[in-house]
């Protein structure tokens, strides 16, 4: 008997790209459980299988910085906040956070088909009873329009979003005039594709061995410290908290001014949630 579950959840996460650099994604989870019927006439009860596929998702990969130890140009070493990563190539990066920030998977890259496999396999090493096998999909929200992906951290949040390397895939939307401004979220989405997303108050000075032509921001938060060093142009900055909140309000604003037209934004953290902001021109 198999059971399945549809967009039991969702992972929100950063991976590391020899060719794209850091990159934000946001996976729909499908699930399926293989096993035998119980007296009850159910191999697991569907109240209980979504927390606890959630739960070990949750408190595994999600909202971590994906690392393939064998990608070309990357090296990885312990040091004084937990693990530091080294990549040169697209671009140079170092990130040094603690160990649960990061998922280290020894691959040359991310595949989302292996990364399902793996996880799955990693749910069967203690199985429910009577569950023989678990199958899980990972898949992309399918948004018709403009979409783009980015990478933060909150220091302020008090669950997993504070680690300093996850992020999102995102839909985008633009209305000017009560109407859909459809190139102008195109642009935009363009614009932000794989960016990293910085609070301004966490720049610090910097005289690491990348030059001036990097950007570095460190903080402390409850599950301890972070830094992270990478090429000014991959980067946002935001004169706020890179919350979805914040996100909106900023391109409202950026919009408004460059455009001369009253512009609400449609912002989106991830999946299916987000926040709305409206700007006039200054």
């Amino acid at each position: 008997m198999t059971l399945f579950i549809n967009r039991l959840t969702q992972l929100d996460v950063s991976w590391w790209c020899p060719n794209r650099g850091l990159v934000g994604a946001s996976w729909h989870v499908d699930a399926e459980l293989d096993g035998e019927l119980g007296d009850d006439g159910m191999l697991f009860d569907f109240g209980e299988v979504k927390p606890w596929i959630k739960q070990r998702l949750d408190a595994g990969p999600d909202h971590t910085l994906l690392v393939p130890t064998l990608a070309p140009g990357l090296e990885l070493h312990d040091c004084r906040e937990g693990l530091c990563m080294r990549a040169t190539r697209p671009w140079a990066m170092e990130l040094r956070a603690p160990r649960q920030a990061l998922t280290l998977l020894p691959w040359r890259e991310i595949d989302v088909d292996t990364l399902a496999n793996h996880l799955a396999a990693e749910l069967m090493h203690r199985p429910p009873p009577r569950v023989s096998d678990i199958r899980l999909r990972l898949y992309e929200e399918d948004i018709q329009g403009a979409s783009y992906t980015y990478s933060h951290g909150l220091k302020r949040h008090a669950g997993n979003c504070q680690r300093i390397a996850h992020g999102h895939r995102s839909r985008l939307q633009i209305w000017q005039q009560g109407q859909r401004a459809v190139a102008l979220e195109h642009q935009w989405a363009d614009w932000l594709a794989d960016r990293y997303l910085i609070d301004e108050a966490d720049i610090v000075a910097d005289n690491g061995p990348a030059g001036p032509q990097t950007l570095t921001t460190r903080y402390r938060a409850e599950q301890g410290d972070f830094f992270l060093r990478l090429p000014e142009e991959r980067c946002a900055v935001l004169p706020t908290p890179t919350t979805v909140e914040w996100i909106a309000d900023w391109l409202a604003r950026r919009i408004a001014r460059d455009t001369g037209r009253d512009t609400r934004v449609h912002a989106f953290e991830g999946i299916d949630k987000g926040a709305i902001a409206q700007a006039s021109p200054a």
